[in-house]
């Protein structure tokens, strides 16, 4: 997270607070997802598929666009293909 901010030419004193920030939020939702969690387990597998519809909104709607425009052939295609049928396989065998 840092790196990104500090080649973008921002402060070191910034990039320290927004990274302290960052963990710090990170923190706090951690302490009420475990407080959240240990309601029921109905309650986490609703939290959980609201967070992994997110990532699949981001990896959808970000990524995959942004990995076409620097590549334009055929591989970033197949790559998706295989890291789909590699998540599919690994949850059948768990």
């Amino acid at each position: 997270m840092s790196v990104p901010m500090k080649n973008g030419g921002m402060n070191s004193i910034k990039v320290i607070f927004y990274v302290i920030l960052s963990g710090i939020t990170t923190g706090i939702g951690a302490f009420f997802g475990a407080l959240v969690g240990g309601i029921s387990k109905a309650i986490i597998a609703i939290c959980l598929s609201f967070a992994a519809g997110a990532m699949l909104y981001i990896v959808s709607g970000e990524l995959i666009p942004e990995a076409n425009k620097l590549y334009k052939g055929k591989i970033t295609a197949l790559g998706n293909i295989i890291g789909f049928l590699i998540g599919i396989v690994a949850l059948t065998i768990s």
